[in-house]
């Protein structure tokens, strides 16, 4: 991940974790480990907040669904951690690369 990509990635992702006090992570690492985190903690203690994050962040559920299993690969923070930074670099790409057109035709719109 390209720094510019990293910033961009983080900037969406600190503000709905509360993590804006936290250092500015250097390395998708250690932006992982830090919402790997806040997820564990908001697993034990806000789980309900944490589905309906994981909703306005665009987490897929089939996506979610799995990682939740029991018998998962990964512990469960980490799983969703890794989703939420998934969706969220793709998010960072797409409002990198995709310039939406001046609205044309607008000028009699007086507000």
């Amino acid at each position: 991940m390209t720094d510019e990509t990293l910033q961009q990635t983080a900037a969406l992702v600190l503000k709905p974790f509360d993590l804006e006090n936290a250092a500015t992570p250097g390395t998708e690492e250690e932006l992982l480990s830090l919402i790997a985190n806040r997820i564990a903690e908001m697993l034990e203690k806000q789980p309900e907040y944490l589905m309906s994050l994981l909703y306005r962040l665009d987490v897929l559920e089939e996506k979610i669904h799995p990682v939740m299993r029991h018998d998962a690969p990964e512990p469960a923070n980490w799983g969703l951690a890794r989703l939420v930074l998934e969706r969220q670099k793709q998010r960072a790409e797409t409002k990198r690369t995709v310039k939406p057109k001046p609205l044309e035709g607008m000028d009699d719109w007086k507000w």
